[in-house]
């Protein structure tokens, strides 16, 4: 073996080494805060409303720090339940409408297609704290304030611009030869999109889920507002009278226990997905 040969495979080794190494050092600083909180959420007794410094348990591990945020609003088991049913219902309605919305502007030709798509856009400009008071007007006289199902449609109104600009894209990545072979084939309408167009905008459809189930997940003002039921009330909200705490004291053991709460579904829905959702980020990117 040469002196080159051995110099560059010392160099790629090296290469390697210092990758995975810079990897290893930045995945630890991104989870350092998830690891805090989940074993501070451990942490007994007095121990659990003291500050989390440090943030494992010194005394045992316990579960007192969800029995505490058990207590806070209507209990931990029905915010989440209230959370589930809106995050889950708005990732499915966001995602039939923006399947449907985003094959008809890539397949189809209608009067002011691009007109339409423009203006489809140009709602994303629009800041959400400023038509709060139309939605607020409208869900009353529709009769479905402090509904979650109230709370979904103004979520699935939020989340439909970006959702059909990323359908109407993984269809127009999809070439027309595939459809009209399918066409050639008898293959018509509604069985057209399900089973031949369906199966290859997936990663297009995992990533409008993830950010439809997140945002509807995470969200705090909308459901401060438009829901006044203690025992409808989302994660995030009962989070927040978690933080504020009662009297001024702050439980620190049921901040980091519902924090590990709300993690918990996030990370199973990016896990189950990732795959697609990857995919669907970098399409286009290479032809």
């Amino acid at each position: 073996m040469t002196q080159a040969r051995k110099s560059f495979q010392r160099r790629r080794v090296l290469g390697i080494f210092a990758f995975h190494g810079s990897a290893s050092v930045l995945s630890l600083l991104f989870l350092t805060p998830f690891l805090v909180a989940f074993l501070g959420s451990f942490r007994a007794g007095q121990e659990a409303s003291s500050p989390p410094i440090p943030p494992w348990p010194t005394n045992g591990f316990s579960l007192d720090a969800y029995r505490a945020l058990d207590t806070f609003g209507a209990g931990i088991w029905q915010h989440t339940i209230n959370s589930l049913i809106v995050s889950l219902s708005t990732a499915l309605i966001t995602v039939v409408i923006s399947l449907l919305a985003g094959y008809g502007f890539s397949r189809h030709r209608f009067p002011m297609k691009n007109v339409l798509f423009v203006l489809l856009m140009a709602t994303l400009m629009i800041p959400f704290q400023s038509i709060l008071t139309p939605l607020f007007i409208m869900l009353a006289k529709l009769k479905l304030n402090n509904s979650l199902f109230g709370l979904t449609l103004v979520y699935v109104t939020l989340q439909l611009p970006f959702s059909v600009f990323m359908m109407r894209n993984a269809f127009d990545a999809v070439p027309k030869e595939i459809e009209e072979a399918a066409r050639v084939d008898g293959v018509r309408d509604l069985k057209l999109l399900t089973r031949v167009l369906l199966p290859l905008v997936m990663p297009g459809v995992a990533t409008v889920a993830i950010f439809a189930f997140l945002n509807a997940w995470n969200e705090f003002l909308a459901a401060l507002i438009f829901l006044s039921s203690n025992d409808e009330y989302t994660l995030p909200v009962l989070m927040t009278a978690v933080r504020v705490g009662r009297l001024g004291s702050i439980n620190w053991g049921a901040v980091q226990a519902g924090v590990v709460v709300m993690i918990i579904p996030c990370v199973i829905v990016f896990l189950l997905l990732q795959r697609y959702y990857m995919r669907g980020l970098t399409a286009g990117a290479v032809k």
